[in-house]
């Protein structure tokens, strides 16, 4: 079976224009800083602060480009410890999702939804799917091999694009639980769809 990098998708902030000149001001545009491994996708140079109920989390990063809508990504840990609900979504899927406040330079945006714990996936392009037997929403589990954390991640969705770049996320308690390192790479085990 081929196999894939799998990488680890710390928190993160997706926002959308209107919030941005919010919380950095009239006009402003994001300040790409690095590319990542989706085409058109990148690390910004902004960062805000994420408010919970508990605790805040500072110097989030966001990453471009702009979107429709605001969203963020965090952990399980990470929402426990703000005291904010993360419901576990695909990305854009934030209707009843948790709430909390941003924080920039120049403003605050109150989020009565948008915060989630983003569901493990694959990126991957329609040769990739044909490649590996999956289609665009098929649910399978990925083996990874680690030193001495050797684990199978169930519920991963498959997603299907012409855009994408073949690679699998997962999030920070995922990861670590896995003793996951760079250069991870996994496999499919198993279709369950």
């Amino acid at each position: 079976m081929k196999q894939f990098i799998v990488e680890t998708s710390a928190r993160h902030v997706h926002v959308s224009q209107a919030d941005l000149e919010t919380l950095f001001g009239a006009g402003y545009q994001l300040t790409p800083k690095k590319d990542l491994s989706q085409p058109g996708q990148y690390a910004c140079a902004e960062r805000v602060d994420v408010v919970g109920p508990k605790k805040t989390l500072t110097g989030v990063s966001i990453l471009g480009p702009v979107r429709k809508e605001t969203q963020v990504e965090i952990s399980l840990t990470d929402a426990r410890s703000i005291g904010v609900s993360a419901p576990i979504r695909e990305s854009g899927d934030t209707a009843g999702s948790g709430a909390c406040k941003l924080v920039g330079p120049c403003g605050e945006v109150e989020l009565t939804q948008g915060v989630i714990a983003a569901k493990r996936h694959i990126h991957m392009t329609p040769a990739d799917a044909a490649e590996m037997d999956v289609k665009d929403k098929d649910v399978v589990c990925v083996k990874v091999e680690t030193d001495g954390r050797n684990t199978i991640f169930g519920d991963v969705v498959v997603r299907v694009n012409e855009n994408f770049a073949l690679a699998m996320h997962i999030d920070t308690d995922e990861s670590n639980a896995a003793a996951c390192g760079r250069n991870q790479m996994g496999e499919i085990v198993m279709k369950k769809n």
